[in-house]
């Protein structure tokens, strides 16, 4: 049974205000986002599975629109239309997102935010931002949980398989069902259905078939068959589907974290170069004072949120609320910074707190 008190809207704003003088006070430059967000940027990103999470209306002028799901993609447009760096930004405001499967859950909440856009050395960056978010949410008694996307895309990248196979397993990484029955399929676990067989055992697939009214044509839907008969024909992946399976699966504090990741890189090696960042920065958060004792590692950690993650991840949670959502969430966005820069990059990282859900759980 949900518990708890519901916060008014001015102490929202008043927490909101509050947090946002605490990043300023860390050096970020406050910033400002449009509510209406173009459409086609976040379609471009995200594909049509943001239709899913956003609100969208349609503009006479700027054509369709979305209500902003988030403040990190329009802040990542404004950086790398020109801003200097090292940058620090922090913004507050409304955000809207449907909730499809909790009615329970508000549509539109206030989030306040800290971004760091730094080259010169990723690492710290991680270190410094999760330790500011620690260290804001110390008195709320939360429990911390971290992941790395980055050894995930680095693991599917190594595997022996064909490089279709792989771009069709990171394009689906925040998509952990369709991930899990991709990774089935091509270790040879799911049967191919008995149409998909015979369309493709068909010496002239074309053969017999109806007049042509669908939307793709002739030619696309002949590649499309070719894709499927060169996917059929790749080797099934062998025991590096348990080395994913493994990593996955790995729930340990962050200080016990190295041993079973360095087992599972002997036999993926390709995850090695992520690693050594990731221990690179286990060192650093503990120079900084961090107890990684009391921090939680998850393998899958970080996968279910928007998909623009792809290093360190983090989240804080309310371990009296488990029926709440994360009250801050952040992590690294190094490649949003190359799809939105036209060929620059400007590694980055940051993260959000929710002020509602802080005040809720406040002592």
């Amino acid at each position: 049974m949900k518990t708890g008190k519901m916060p008014d809207k001015p102490a929202v704003l008043a927490e909101a205000a509050r947090l946002r003088a605490l990043f300023e006070a860390a050096g970020a430059v406050p910033v400002e986002a449009d509510v209406l967000q173009p459409a086609d940027t976040l379609l471009d990103l995200y594909g049509e599975d943001i239709r899913a999470r956003a609100f969208t209306t349609t503009d006479p002028f700027r054509g369709e629109v979305m209500l902003r799901p988030d403040f990190t993609v329009p802040v990542v447009q404004r950086h790398m239309d020109g801003g200097a760096e090292p940058a620090r930004y922090t913004y507050a405001g409304e955000v809207f997102r449907r909730q499809e499967d909790d009615p329970d859950r508000p549509a539109e909440f206030i989030q306040v935010g800290f971004e760091v856009f730094d080259r010169t050395d990723p690492v710290a960056a991680d270190t410094e931002v999760f330790a500011l978010f620690a260290d804001i949410l110390a008195p709320l008694n939360l429990r911390a949980a971290t992941g790395d996307i980055g050894l995930l895309t680095a693991a599917v990248r190594g595997l022996a398989t064909s490089e279709r196979r792989k771009t069709a397993l990171l394009r689906h990484i925040w998509r952990p069902a369709r991930f899990r029955a991709l990774l089935n399929r091509y270790a040879g676990n799911t049967p191919v259905p008995a149409a998909r067989a015979a369309l493709l055992a068909a010496a002239d697939p074309f053969a017999d078939a109806p007049p042509h009214i669908g939307l793709r044509s002739r030619a696309e839907v002949a590649a499309r068959i070719d894709a499927l008969r060169e996917d059929a024909a790749t080797p099934p992946l062998g025991g590096e589907v348990d080395l994913l399976n493994a990593l996955l699966e790995i729930r340990v504090t962050l200080s016990d974290a190295l041993e079973p990741l360095r087992d599972i890189s002997v036999d993926l090696p390709a995850i090695q170069p992520t690693l050594d960042l990731f221990e690179a920065r286990l060192a650093a958060m503990s120079g900084h004072g961090i107890d990684l004792s009391a921090i939680d590692f998850e393998g899958s950690y970080g996968r279910t949120s928007l998909e623009y993650y792809d290093g360190f991840v983090f989240g804080f949670y309310a371990m009296s609320r488990p029926d709440l959502p994360a009250i801050a969430s952040g992590g690294r966005y190094d490649a949003l910074t190359h799809a939105l820069g036209k060929g620059t990059t400007s590694p980055a990282v940051g993260g959000v707190i929710r002020p509602a859900l802080a005040s809720e759980v406040a002592p």
